[in-house]
């Protein structure tokens, strides 16, 4: 599929949409069994970091706090939710924009689950995989669950886009 400038509009109204409800379905597990989250603006500070080039942590939350580091982290929250979605708009069937189905969403939303196993949560000093967390099940759980409603989000807001785009 070539990319075009209504997929990227499409990418950035999905990809928002579906880190909207991961980060609603964060917020629930926080207030409703007190697991929290990844704190955005650690992904700030981190991020903030790399210039000076610093890429990994031993304790991202031990490293000096940076200016701006909460904006730059939820900017880039949403930034890599848009760049995902634009990514599965990019490999989904040709038709799926137009007739989303859950399938191939969700299989995208598991398998972005590799980048924080793999890359963030080494980065920031939590291990390959959360091994260094005090419940590293519990945190490989959680990023493997948020990351399918991440793929729940691309579908339902694909759908909802596909039928403003009929009704129209």
């Amino acid at each position: 599929m070539s990319i075009t400038p209504p997929h990227v509009l499409s990418a950035v109204a999905i990809g928002v949409g579906a880190s909207l409800l991961m980060d609603a379905w964060n917020l629930l597990l926080k207030r409703a069994f007190g697991i929290p989250s990844l704190n955005y603006c650690l992904l700030g500070r981190w991020l903030l970091h790399m210039p000076e080039g610093t890429f990994i942590h031993s304790s991202i939350a031990a490293a000096p706090p940076r200016r701006f580091e909460c904006a730059v982290g939820w900017f880039a929250h949403y930034t890599i939710g848009v760049v995902l979605a634009l990514v599965f708009l990019a490999l989904a069937p040709g038709d799926w924009p137009v007739r989303p189905t859950v399938l191939p969403a969700l299989l995208y939303g598991i398998g972005t689950v590799v980048f924080p196993l793999f890359v963030l949560q080494p980065s920031l000093g939590l291990g390959i995989a959360s091994s260094k967390t005090p419940k590293p099940v519990q945190a490989r759980l959680k990023s493997l669950v948020t990351h399918v409603v991440f793929g729940v989000g691309l579908y339902l807001c694909a759908m909802a886009l596909s039928r403003l785009q009929i009704a129209t």
